[in-house]
């Protein structure tokens, strides 16, 4: 019998705010808010995407927004984020950095403060309920004005005491160019934080570098475009720049066409860093679970390979030493067990 990989310890650290949300969470919430749903967010879900086209990643975003909008009330957020809190537990996640950009909720919480201290709020108390660790990477937006990120990469620090860990940016790597964003990330290393910006993704390997030398990346959201430059592995593996990988996502966006072609043993074995992703099960269909089961069956990782990509995961993470302690202790204890 296989090790199940559910009592696998490990840590997630591509997981969107919004994107966390279940599916039936969704559809609830909508019935109660009056909200009108799309095919694809009810009998079609999970939706058909494909975004490396402009067209087909207006369509993701519009249906992103369709879910924001259905979380209208504060019991909204805490509801999702303890719901996301306790899929993480069941899954065998012991640390999660969960990202959110208040400014997508600041209307609706009365500002951008408000909406920061809410979800930090409910991200505290969705900890407790679960019992694993939960820290927060405050991520912008590249389709908004650069200025934008300063702002929240000086909020992100005005908050690191509460667990705010990283910053971020998200969104189409091809609307916003990492070098465009180089003021808000030099605030944020400068007070203390992880830089995570997403790169490589709908852009080749050129985005994973400009990531790496002008916002100097300790971790790089998707990254599997670094795969066609040997030299940039190269680099990345020397560094200990890691990669968050999220097949599901990348098949799901079209980035490659099937979980086959997604790069992560060429990665693995260039020795760079890897913490698997789910991404936005919402949109995706798939959580954390999912993307160790297709290292297994997919990508033929053994055993051993599976339990060394779960602590690169906690390597690479934000997680306190008594944390990442009590996690690696787990995987050793996975790896003597009987599969």
């Amino acid at each position: 019998m296989p090790r199940p990989l559910s009592d696998l310890p490990k840590a997630h650290l591509h997981l969107h705010f919004t994107g966390s949300m279940r599916h039936s969470t969704l559809v609830e919430l909508a019935r109660e808010h009056g909200s009108h749903l799309p095919d694809a967010l009810q009998e079609d879900w999970p939706p058909q995407l494909r975004a490396t086209d402009e067209r087909g990643w207006f369509r993701f975003q519009r249906l992103y927004d369709i879910a924001r909008s259905v979380l209208q009330r504060e019991s909204d957020v805490y509801r999702l984020l303890r719901e996301a809190a306790e899929d993480e537990a069941a899954e065998g996640s012991g640390w999660l950095e969960i990202q959110i950009d208040p400014s997508g909720y600041a209307a609706t919480f009365g500002g951008l403060t408000s909406a920061m201290e809410l979800m930090l709020d409910a991200t505290r108390r969705a900890a407790d309920h679960a019992q694993i660790g939960i820290a927060v990477v405050v991520a912008a937006n590249r389709t908004r004005h650069p200025l934008d990120a300063k702002t929240l990469a000086r909020l992100a620090m005005r908050y690191m005491d509460q667990g705010v860990v990283g910053f971020g940016l998200s969104n189409d790597e091809r609307r916003g160019r990492a070098r465009d964003f180089d003021g808000a990330f030099r605030l944020a290393k400068r007070g203390g934080l992880l830089a995570v910006p997403h790169g490589g993704e709908l852009l080749g390997a050129a985005s994973v570098a400009e990531c790496v030398d002008v916002l100097e990346a300790d971790r790089v959201g998707h990254g599997v475009r670094a795969a066609e430059s040997p030299r940039l592995m190269e680099r990345l593996a020397e560094r200990g720049i890691a990669c968050e990988v999220c097949p599901t996502s990348n098949v799901g966006l079209g980035v490659v066409g099937r979980a086959e072609d997604v790069p992560l043993r060429r990665l693995f074995e260039a020795g760079v860093p890897i913490a698997l992703g789910a991404d936005d099960p919402l949109l995706f269909g798939a959580r954390l679970l999912p993307q160790y089961e297709l290292a297994r069956q997919v990508y033929g990782f053994s055993d051993p390979e599976l339990a060394e990509l779960a602590r690169q995961s906690i390597r690479v993470s934000a997680a306190p030493e008594e944390t990442r302690k009590k996690l690696f202790q787990g995987i050793d204890d996975w790896l003597a067990s009987d599969g």
